[in-house]
C-alpha cells in the first residue's frame, strides 16, 4: 500500500479572455516507489523541494516522476528528478534512453504492486492517470486535466473550455476512471471522493452524447 501526499491542490481562474492563472495539482506516493506525479512550473521549484523536505524526501528518493500530460504546468521540476524514470504522458525514458510501452493500444505501465499509470487520452492523445491502491484500502486516481476540478462533473464546460483533443475519449475515460476509483485527485483542484451520483452524471452525459452522435 502507499501513502498519498498531495503536496499542492492545482487551481485554475480564468481572469479574462486573454488570461488563465493556473498551476497543477502535485501529488507524492511513498511506497515500495517513491513516485512524484505533476512537477508544476519552474518557478515552483523551491516550493517542491521544501515539500518533499517536510516528507523526509530528497529528489533523489524519487523512483518515478510521472507527468500526466506535457503542458507546461505538469513537467516544469521533471529536472530535479534524474535518478528516476520518467514517464511524460506516453513516453517512458531514463537519460537517454526511452522504453517502447504500447499504451496507445491500451495496455497500463505496471510501476509495483500497488501503483500503475494507465492510458487516458482526451485532454491530450497522451494523457495519463495514476492508479494508486492507498494505506487506507481505497483506489485512488490522480487523473491530471482528465478531470479539471470536482466541479466539472456537473459543468463539463469546465473541462472543454481548458482544452480537449478528443473530447469522446475524455468522456469515456472520465466515466471509466471514476468507476475505478474511491477517490480522484484532479489536475487543477482538491482531491474529491467518487460516489454514485457522480457515475451516474458521468454516464448520462456519456450516453447523451453518444447517442447525439447516433442521430
Amino acid at each position: 500500500m502507499c501513502d498519498i501526499v498531495v503536496l499542492f491542490d492545482g487551481y485554475s481562474i480564468l481572469k479574462n479572455e486573454e488570461e488563465m492563472s493556473a498551476n497543477c495539482s502535485c501529488t507524492l506516493l511513498k511506497g515500495i516507489n517513491n513516485v512524484i506525479i505533476d512537477t508544476m512550473t519552474p518557478w515552483d521549484t523551491n516550493k517542491i523541494v521544501s515539500a518533499l523536505k517536510l516528507q523526509n524526501i530528497t529528489a533523489d528518493d524519487i523512483s518515478y516522476v510521472v507527468s500526466t500530460h506535457g503542458h507546461s504546468d505538469h513537467i516544469g521540476n521533471n529536472n530535479l528528478f534524474l535518478k528516476a524514470k520518467h514517464i511524460v504522458g506516453f513516453s517512458v525514458s531514463f537519460e537517454t534512453k526511452y522504453y517502447i510501452h504500447p499504451f496507445d493500444e491500451g495496455k497500463e505501465f505496471v510501476i509495483d504492486e500497488n501503483v500503475k499509470v494507465i492510458p487516458t487520452p482526451g485532454h491530450t492523445l497522451s494523457d495519463v492517470t495514476v492508479l494508486v491502491n492507498s494505506t487506507a484500502k481505497q483506489t485512488v486516481a490522480v487523473t491530471g486535466d482528465l478531470f479539471e476540478k470536482v466541479e466539472d462533473i456537473e459543468d463539463p464546460n469546465i473541462w472543454l473550455d481548458a482544452g480537449s483533443e478528443d473530447p469522446a475519449k475524455q468522456r469515456i475515460n472520465r466515466l471509466k476512471v471514476a468507476q475505478l476509483a474511491d477517490w480522484i485527485v484532479p489536475g487543477h483542484g482538491p482531491q474529491f471522493k467518487v460516489t454514485n451520483e457522480i457515475i451516474e452524471t458521468l454516464k448520462q452525459q456519456f450516453d447523451k452524447n453518444k447517442a447525439n452522435k447516433d442521430d
